[in-house]
């Protein structure tokens, strides 16, 4: 909720502004607060301006939940009272949570410069601790990652590196970063980026990162695609200079950088010689839209890659799970929607939509396949399926009720808007699969659905409605992945993470595939993964029962 300000009541007298009303300022916050944060919240606001002679004589009273200020004459009150259980904020379910609290901070009284720079200082503190994660909270999404709280062992080498990391702001992405402190990363040198993806949790990601002591800013997929706008490219702009600033006051301190990333950074020209930024020392690269960004950049690649998005480890078990939380999130987006027997068009029948057409099967849809590629058409009429060469083709035998994308690239071409039927909802399982829509269509007219997508009435008389923001489903206003599901893939980024920056001077310049199988199997990790998960019985102890220091705050 934003600061109010009600109608003047009070003359204005020097270095006052005129107070509105008995609650002349006022901000609510809503979130998980431990017992005695608003004291230790008010306090450490105070303490933080010391040294301003009107602070440093306010007067503090507190109860059990409630803080006053007394300054310059006015009154600065932070309240809070217990709301109705709502469910746990993590994926798990948390033993001990505190809860959520609803916190008031007003003013009443002259509001002069230094009560309005306490609020606004308090006003910050609160917001930043109202979303950021609980130690509790932490403890849950900790336990919920065994495999890489396994193999975050101390590695001396880290403690010589920075580290950039680009990815989605969502639990397993915490889970991680604190595997890599373990592992020997200082928090002061991890600079954490957003992909700008609308994940259900990502202001309590970066409250927690921030709060951590992690750089934590956003540099959206779409500046690195060409589609941002011009607010979106200016606030990247800004992010670029303090990542290439960070970059050199790491290498300035003696440290290297390692970049753990889609691609995006790269594709930038951190990792070429003469590129417009700043050079990095390596990379690891998650995604196969990665490859191909880091494929198409200017300049020669100048640093190692560690290349997880082709290992087999993401292959055989990564796209499993993504495959799942897509559908998961499909059926939850529209829950009123019959799936049964219904009629689906898949488009690219790759890994990931090789998973999504057996797992649309198996709830009973009757799935069509198209791809490009004659040898995926083979696979999948092998595998049962329908196939066509085109979207065309294959509207021309089948009205589907849903259309999902899997190709990764521009499956909808603008030939193609015309043939959709009427109401079909298109369903991204990967990004710009419906560009030629939510890019811009010249004569669609779009109207928003809060929490589902956006309706678009098309000329040919039909609306069709793309199911979230066009990004991959499975992250739209969702957690993605569950923790456990994506648990091994992020134990093998750390065990890549590990040797690469032990060993450095053994990877030359350019993109590694076979390392990285042979860093997984080395590290017996699928055999971990098999004792951890599959096999009868547990085989060796969970995360919770390996101890280590948590702390979230």
């Amino acid at each position: 909720m934003s600061v109010s300000e009600l109608e003047p009541g009070l003359a204005p007298g020097d270095g006052v502004v005129a107070d509105p009303h008995p609650l002349g300022l006022y901000e609510v916050f809503e979130g998980r607060l431990g017992p005695g944060e608003l004291l230790e919240s008010v306090r450490s606001v105070l303490d933080a301006g010391a040294g301003d002679p009107a602070r440093a004589g306010a007067v503090v009273a507190h109860g059990p939940d409630a803080c006053t200020v007394r300054l310059d004459g006015a009154r600065v009150d932070v309240r809070s009272r217990p709301l109705p259980h709502r469910g746990p904020g993590t994926l798990d379910p948390v033993v001990g949570d505190p809860g959520e609290q609803q916190v008031l901070l007003s003013v009443s009284g002259p509001l002069t410069d230094a009560v309005r720079t306490l609020f606004d200082a308090l006003t910050e503190d609160l917001r930043q601790r109202t979303r950021c994660y609980t130690d509790a909270e932490i403890a849950s999404i900790v336990a919920g990652m065994p495999l890489v709280e396994r193999y975050a062992t101390p590695e001396p080498a880290l403690s010589g590196w920075a580290l950039v990391f680009r990815d989605h702001y969502v639990e397993n992405s915490v889970g991680f970063l604190l595997g890599m402190e373990r592992a020997g990363v200082d928090p002061a040198w991890i600079y954490a980026l957003s992909k700008g993806d609308r994940t259900a949790h990502r202001d309590r990601v970066h409250a927690w990162f921030l709060r951590r002591g992690y750089r934590s800013d956003v540099l959206d997929n779409s500046v690195i695609n060409g589609t941002a706008t011009e607010a979106e490219r200016g606030h990247a702009l800004a992010v670029d200079a303090r990542v290439a600033d960070f970059v050199r006051r790491a290498h300035a301190a003696g440290r290297k950088v390692l970049v753990i990333d889609d691609g995006g950074l790269l594709a930038q020209g951190y990792g070429t010689d003469g590129g417009p930024s700043e050079r990095v020392d390596a990379a690891i690269e998650l995604t196969v839209s990665g490859l191909k960004r880091i494929a198409a950049a200017p300049g020669q690649l100048a640093v190692p890659v560690l290349n997880m998005a082709r290992s087999r480890l993401k292959s055989r078990l990564g796209y499993n799970e993504i495959a799942d939380s897509c559908i998961r999130r499909l059926r939850a987006i529209v829950p009123g929607e019959k799936f049964i027997g219904r009629h689906v068009l898949l488009l690219g029948y790759g890994t990931l939509g090789t998973r999504a057409a057996h797992a649309l099967r198996a709830l009973g849809c009757r799935v069509s396949v198209v791809d490009t590629d004659v040898l995926a058409l083979i696979t999948a009429a092998e595998d049962g399926f329908d196939t066509h060469r085109t979207v065309a083709e294959a509207l021309a035998h089948r009205v589907p009720f849903l259309v999902v994308g899997s190709s990764g690239g521009t499956a909808i071409a603008d030939r193609d808007v015309p043939l959709l039927p009427d109401g079909v909802l298109l369903a991204g399982f990967a990004t710009k699969d419906f560009a030629v829509l939510t890019d811009g269509h010249r004569d669609a007219r779009a109207t928003e659905i809060p929490h589902v997508g956006v309706v678009y009435a098309l000329p040919h008389g039909a609306t069709v409605t793309v199911l979230g923001d066009g990004r991959s489903l499975n992250l739209f206003e969702y957690e993605g992945i569950a923790n456990r599901g994506y648990d091994a893939y992020r134990a093998g980024t750390l065990l890549a993470a590990k040797e690469l920056c032990r060993d450095l001077g053994r990877f030359p310049a350019g993109v590694h595939l076979e390392p990285v199988d042979r860093i997984v199997d080395e590290a017996g990790l699928f055999e971990a993964y098999y004792a951890r998960y599959l096999a009868s019985g547990r085989c060796f102890p969970a995360a919770s029962e390996h101890g280590g220091d948590h702390d979230a705050r």
